[in-house]
């Protein structure tokens, strides 16, 4: 279900819980572009005995935009949303485009985390090699985003809105996944959800998406070298989004990187093994 809190500043913060409301809490930062309702097998989670809270970031879904917002900002809103629901200390978790929000979590706010952990991350842009493996395309995408995102604004209104046509949407995300990926993904459940998800997202409109993508394509503001606690690490070496060697440069510049890294496995790997993970993720905390 639904919540929200309006944050210090005014702005509101919506999110959405998963799993034991009575668990250990795990707050778990979705994908680019995606919402409160991107979320892995809910039954796994509540047998796992962990609250899992999701919440919309800046521009997505219910949350207000945030001017000029960077990823460090998003620990204060982080903070305050622990605050309201009376959680002290929290272990976080990313897949994909929310990797660099936990990297950020974890260099800002280091002392209320119990654990953390990034799946399918993403790492900084402007790393050695670190966009190897990805399609022109988007190789392109990302010197775009770090140099003219006005310009992209209505260029992905147009063509790249998952609100004006969601199936449509994924089937052109997703187009690059591949064998493990593709099964996954193939799934009626997972379907449904990404897609729901991918549709709430752009709810507001397409300029949280085009934000988001300038922020983690120019310089984060931090080193992942500064970060001072365990980081768990898990990527597949058939990531068609998120390249393998950006995952490498981030488990080799985090100084307590604990990597994992799958054979086989592609982008969307979190959905497939997230029992061992989240059992991994609680253990630690």
């Amino acid at each position: 279900m639904t919540q929200s809190i309006r944050l210090r500043d005014g702005r509101q913060l919506a999110y959405a819980e998963y799993g034991d409301p009575a668990g250990k809490p795990v707050f778990f930062f979705q994908g680019t572009p995606s919402s409160r309702l991107m979320h892995p097998d809910e039954d796994i989670t509540r047998a796992a005995g962990a609250r899992l809270i999701v919440a919309d970031r800046p521009g997505f879904g219910l949350s207000d935009f945030q001017v000029g917002r960077t990823l460090l900002d998003w620990p204060d809103d982080v903070a305050e949303l622990a605050a309201a629901l009376s959680i002290d200390r929290l272990a976080v978790v990313g897949i994909s485009g929310g990797g660099p929000y936990v990297s950020a979590l974890a260099y800002k706010m280091p002392q209320r985390l119990t654990a953390v952990a990034i799946v399918s991350g993403g790492g900084p842009s402007n790393a050695p090699h670190a966009l190897a493996g990805l399609s022109r395309e988007r190789q392109a995408a990302y010197q775009l985003f770090r140099r003219v995102p006005w310009l992209m604004r209505p260029l992905f209104w147009l063509s790249y809105n998952p609100r004006r046509n969601p199936e449509t949407f994924f089937k052109k995300y997703t187009a690059n996944a591949r064998g493990a990926d593709r099964r996954i993904i193939q799934r009626p459940t997972m379907q449904t959800m990404l897609t729901a998800s991918y549709a709430e997202a752009a709810r507001q409109g397409v300029r949280g998406f085009v934000w988001e993508l300038h922020l983690v394509a120019r310089p984060w503001g931090f080193s992942l070298r500064d970060i001072r606690v365990p980081v768990l690490l898990w990527h597949g070496d058939q990531d068609a989004s998120t390249p393998l060697a950006m995952a490498q440069y981030v488990a080799q510049t985090i100084p307590q990187c604990h990597a994992t890294f799958l054979a086989g496995e592609g982008h969307f790997l979190l959905f497939e093994h997230w029992a061992e993970i989240l059992k991994v993720l609680l253990s630690s905390s």
